[in-house]
């Protein structure tokens, strides 16, 4: 056993008094150690119910064996965070989150671990940390939220975002808003669409590091205790085999995740998380690699934002075993990557049906022959720039228009709520990447209020920083090189034809060459004055095109 670093021979007698003053009995004392990596907290909705399912984990690792031990994770809720100096500390969260699990676990000698996450950044900060330290680990999320209902239809948080616009545009009443805000979250769980957290926890079952249902089950539900007691005897066989997740999250896995990712329609955030679990395996992501990925992989799902169904549909329609079986079908995935199952992908979804066609639509059916992300480049995004094409309406694919230039996120939602935007124009927003902003904020804001404006299907917006799950509509994000180290996206002036098209994968800039060098030459980087952790972060941090992974 790991922990036999911290309790055998007389050179630990100290570390045994330690565990003694824990209340660990001789029988303990010889058994594994599990950590249990709790991200619970009283702040977001989506972890107050963490408490519960830790719990559960702990019940299940001790019926099979082994002595559960609880330590702590931080989680941001990107919702209250959003739209202030709040949300450049949330991305740089899934570093911290990384960064402390990793020193917890080793420090302690933990012989596996269960990870306890539910919302944006620590899923993906746990599954880095768990290639990281690479003792068997089981994921178990707090699942999501049941949708709300305002006037018998299903909505959800960017029904609520969008509310606000449309009362700024005068469509909406104060009254109307109101509504909405008593009943868009009715529950505790990750928000009720394929926002980032759900399509992250969905993604933990494609890469094979968590149990059927990790991504779906509602977290209100019974069957969410009974898959944390499940997952808490999971690990336990997992070592007794000696499953690592090095073994589980290969090369193979990650482009399962990624190709899953396409048929799901998941947040454009994705795009950030692979990469980074992607670089602590040692496999090199390029985000085009999205590209040949999502030409063969079609979109089956629309869940909210680009959709009427939710998360509880999904789970309901066979989850995301049933999405992975209709791909396995196509031929779309390596089903013989191990799971922390201790069974392959295969032996995994064999037996998994679609159980509404509605939902997940069947291959001959799908929503399009094409995946739900596109990775675009050209002259104004050189490294490349992501959006969610599942949740951008026809009309909008191909797109010309004057840019409308912001060198911040407060400035643009003025405009667009002063009613400065109008049908046609490209919004652009820069200055927001991860050394811009730093932190890369979300533009939740800003694509709320053009589609509250009614803007939806005929204004785009792209920026170097990103979007939340929740954005919907021609928003392009991650333009890479970002504006602070000089990329293109920084010589941009106000009036500039921009050319978007989605279909060739294309974002380009109507400039020449010797213009762009022109400018370039005359560009001066922007002044920041920063302390604390972001002024540390700033200085390791990569472009978006690169996971805004941190390097020396």
């Amino acid at each position: 056993m790991k922990s036999d670093h911290v309790k055998e021979g007389m050179q630990q007698a100290p570390h045994r008094s330690l565990f003694n003053a824990l209340g660990f009995t001789e029988e303990e004392m010889k058994k594994p150690m599990v950590g249990i990596v709790s991200s619970y907290n009283e702040i977001v909705p989506g972890h107050m119910n963490l408490d519960k399912i830790v719990n559960a984990v702990k019940l299940g690792v001790a019926e099979a064996g082994g002595v559960p031990v609880v330590f702590p994770a931080i989680a941001v809720c990107d919702g209250i965070a959003m739209g202030h100096i709040g949300m450049k500390y949330s991305l740089v969260t899934r570093d911290l989150i990384a960064d402390s699990t990793e020193c917890m676990a080793l420090a302690h000698q933990f012989d596996a671990l269960v990870m306890v996450p539910n919302c944006d950044k620590n899923v993906p900060g746990l599954l880095m940390a768990a290639a990281r330290i690479n003792v068997p680990t089981v994921f178990v999320s707090g699942g999501p939220m049941l949708a709300g209902r305002v006037k018998g239809k299903k909505t959800s948080l960017s029904s609520m975002f969008e509310a606000v616009g449309s009362y700024a545009a005068g469509t909406m009443t104060e009254e109307d808003v109101r509504e909405y805000e008593a009943k868009a979250c009715p529950t505790c769980g990750s928000c009720s669409g394929m926002y980032t957290a759900n399509s992250m926890n969905c993604l933990t079952e494609a890469l094979g590091m968590g149990l059927r249902g990790n991504g779906t089950i509602p977290a209100v539900y019974s069957e969410r205790i009974k898959l944390a007691k499940h997952a808490g005897m999971a690990v336990m066989e997992m070592y007794r085999k000696n499953i690592r997740p090095r073994d589980i999250m290969t090369k193979d896995a990650v482009l399962n995740a990624l190709t899953v990712d396409m048929a799901l329609g998941c947040s454009t955030n994705s795009m950030l998380h692979l990469p980074a679990i992607a670089h602590e395996i040692g496999f090199d992501f390029d985000i085009k690699f999205a590209n040949p990925i999502s030409e063969k992989t079609p979109n089956l799902c629309h869940l909210a934002p680009a959709g009427p169904t939710y998360m509880e549909d999904l789970n309901e329609a066979g989850g995301v075993y049933a999405v992975m079986k209709e791909l396995a079908d196509a031929g779309l995935l390596n089903l013989d990557c191990m799971t922390v199952t201790g069974s392959t992908v295969g032996e995994n979804i064999k037996d998994a049906v679609n159980l509404n066609p509605e939902v997940i639509r069947p291959l001959d059916n799908p929503y399009t022959k094409t995946g739900g992300l596109a990775v675009l480049s050209g002259n104004l995004a050189p490294d490349g720039s992501v959006v969610k094409r599942s949740a951008v309406a026809p009309e909008m694919l191909v797109h010309e228009g004057p840019a409308r230039v912001f060198e911040c996120e407060e400035d643009a939602i003025a405009a667009i709520k002063g009613g400065k935007i109008v049908a046609g124009d490209v919004v652009v927003i820069r200055y927001e990447g991860p050394k811009g902003g730093p932190g890369m904020r979300e533009m939740l804001n800003p694509t709320s209020a053009i589609a509250g404006m009614g803007l939806g299907s005929s204004v785009a917006l792209i920026t170097d920083g990103r979007f939340s799950g929740a954005s919907r509509g021609a928003s392009i994000g991650h333009v890479s090189p970002e504006a602070a180290v000089g990329g293109p996206i920084a010589l941009i002036r106000e009036g500039d034809l921009i050319k978007i098209n989605i279909p060739e994968m294309k974002l380009d800039v109507d400039l020449s060459e010797e213009e762009l060098a022109a400018r370039k030459a005359k560009w001066q980087p922007k002044e920041q004055k920063l302390s604390g952790y972001l002024e540390r972060y700033v200085t390791m941090v990569t472009s978006g095109n690169r996971g805004a992974i941190l390097e020396k």
